[in-house]
């Protein structure tokens, strides 16, 4: 990530987020639930039987995967395997969903670096109290700018 390096101590910094975790905010979801492409209109797998690695993917789409395909065979050892639409996908242990819960709205000490005070962060109920806080601040660093 590109960040200006900061020019004072951590502590002197407060860093504001608007959060929304996995564990809290988030649940495992299927291919059907989250619209995924290769459900909606089928994929393609193409791969390498000509090296191991190759050999035991296709000896798993064969045997194992339990999804309906054909295969295409290509130049060069390789092999498509096209999978029609509405099956589950590789991917499908990765899909989430978003629960309908609020982002929390969090307030903490220190920036990237961290805390060095060891402070709890700060969560605001409303939406509204993050952004008047977040403008007091921002007031409070211009005000001491203008002092000089």
């Amino acid at each position: 990530m590109n960040r200006a390096e900061p020019t004072m101590p951590a502590e002197a910094y407060k860093t504001y987020a608007i959060v929304a975790p996995k564990s809290t905010h988030w649940v495992d979801a299927t291919c059907a639930e989250v619209e995924c492409a290769h459900h909606l209109y089928g994929w393609q797998s193409v791969i390498d039987e000509s090296t191991e690695l190759g050999q035991r993917q296709a000896h798993y789409i064969r045997k194992q995967a339990g999804r309906r395909f054909t295969e295409e065979r290509r130049e060069g050892g390789l092999t498509a395997f096209v999978f029609e639409a509405g099956q589950v996908c590789f991917n499908a242990a990765k899909h989430q969903r978003r629960l309908d819960r609020p982002e929390l709205y969090i307030v903490r000490d220190g920036d990237h670096r961290g805390n060095p005070r060891g402070t709890a962060p700060r969560q605001h109920v409303k939406a509204a109290d993050w952004v008047d806080d977040f403008a007091e601040h921002q007031q409070a660093l211009a005000d001491e700018h203008q002092k000089g």
